[in-house]
């Protein structure tokens, strides 16, 4: 899928409301092909990306997990040694 989109889930603090509705902006425009639409699309655009971050909160708030939360910085850590590794 696309790797802009991150994982939200279970972290310490959780994933903002804003992180969410980038995450499903990121979405819609894979699904949809484009990063800007047309202004007859913007609409249908918009509403798009309204109801899947109102999906995506609603799951984020009803998981559950035994494991103790991930710390941001240190998963960022990790993803820059991969990124390090991946395009050295």
């Amino acid at each position: 899928m696309c790797r802009n989109i991150k994982p939200l889930f279970n972290f310490d603090p959780p994933a903002t409301d804003q992180e969410i509705r980038d995450a499903a902006l990121q979405f819609v425009r894979k699904l949809s092909g484009t990063t800007k639409p047309s202004k007859r699309n913007e609409a249908a655009f918009e509403h798009a990306i309204d109801s899947i971050t109102a999906c995506a909160r609603e799951l984020l708030d009803s998981l559950e997990t035994s494991h103790p939360p991930h710390n941001r910085e240190e998963e960022a850590a990790k993803a820059r040694v991969r990124n390090l590794t991946r395009f050295a």
